[in-house]
């Protein structure tokens, strides 16, 4: 097991001598004779522990404390006042600035290996509670994930399509995200937020869904309740991923020039997840083989879509998705529909 590392901060040698000479044996033992000196020892590797003189020339112990705290890496690292000031007034200055404890000087080597033993080992404890939720978040995450996925995977499938569809979509989603330059976390969110765009096809009757032929009116504005209704399986919460696939579900089917469903919005009043996932669902349904159409050619998809820009699709958002074209052939390469088709794979 690797010994703890203890930085001790002192300008007197003898002082560093002695702390030394209690700890030496038990830690790896570095040392600073001034501030500046400790800073960089920190900057340079994060001890476990500081042991930190308070009145030293130029940079006392105080600011050095202060400017560990405000450090993000540095500021969990627990600090031990070592020193000759006793006052009460001392240590509550001490204590506020963030040390975890105060010895006076001339030091007790029973007091320094019991006090420097107690908070490292608060200290290990801090850290795996950090580790354990941290983890834990993780797993959670990656719960709603799926089933935001699964979900989305339902409502393909009653409408005759494929897992499939809501993995390549979703990847379209993404890539053209990244080529607007949207933040990183952003279209992570978009990608897993995607899935979720038809879910309210769960509410539309089989009969509609499932008709070979043409819907008629009454029918149609029955299928178009769906982006409504996807809105209210999802629902409001707080939660950002869940706040954009509510997002997505219910504006997709909206069209630049206004001409789509269910309110009606016009250019940018469509949020930008609308307007992407937009491009992305209506290219990949065009280019797959459903049970009612053959698939259409990249060059016979690709040329409904800019033939759209300014009137269903946002025509910026067109311009970039032809750029990245090359990367949307091979990302539909990857996944297209075969008999047996690994979809809980492609998923992963």
């Amino acid at each position: 097991m690797d010994k703890a590392t203890i930085l001790v901060v002192d300008d007197t040698p003898e002082n560093i001598d002695i702390l030394v000479g209690i700890l030496g044996e038990d830690y790896q033992v570095k040392v600073a004779i001034d501030g500046p000196r400790a800073l960089a020892l920190v900057n340079k590797s994060l001890p476990d522990l500081i042991l930190l003189d308070v009145m030293m020339p130029g940079m006392n112990g105080y600011e050095v404390c202060q400017r560990l705290k405000q450090a993000p890496l540095s500021s969990q690292i627990p600090v031990i006042f070592v020193t000759a000031l006793a006052d009460i007034a001392d240590e509550a200055y001490g204590f506020a600035l963030g040390a975890v404890d105060y010895i006076t000087k001339p030091v007790s080597a029973p007091i320094v290996k019991a006090r420097v033993k107690t908070h490292l080992a608060l200290y290990d404890q801090q850290r795996l509670l950090e580790h354990q939720v941290k983890e834990r978040t993780r797993e959670l995450e990656e719960t709603r994930f799926e089933i935001i996925r699964r979900l989305g995977r339902a409502a393909e499938y009653k409408d005759n399509e494929t897992g499939l569809h809501v993995v390549r979509m979703s990847l379209y989603t993404r890539l053209l995200a990244m080529q607007l330059n949207l933040p990183h976390h952003y279209c992570e969110l978009l990608y897993n937020a995607a899935p979720m765009h038809d879910v309210g096809k769960i509410g539309t009757p089989d009969a509609i869904l499932k008709k070979p032929s043409k819907l008629d009116e009454q029918e149609w504005r029955i299928m178009q309740q769906h982006a409504a209704i996807g809105a209210e399986i999802i629902g409001e919460h707080r939660d950002p991923l869940l706040q954009l696939a509510r997002s997505i579900a219910l504006t997709h089917h909206e069209k630049w020039d206004g001409s789509g469903y269910p309110q009606g919005l016009i250019g940018e009043n469509i949020p930008i997840e609308g307007r992407i996932v937009a491009i992305a669902d209506v290219f990949d349904a065009l280019t797959s083989q459903r049970p009612y159409k053959q698939e259409w050619t990249i060059e016979e998809a690709m040329a409904l879509v800019e033939s759209q820009a300014g009137r269903h699709f946002d025509p910026q958002l067109v311009a970039a998705f032809k750029q990245i074209l090359p990367e949307i052939i091979v990302t539909r390469d990857a996944y297209l529909e075969r008999q047996g088709s690994p979809v809980q794979t492609a998923l992963e």
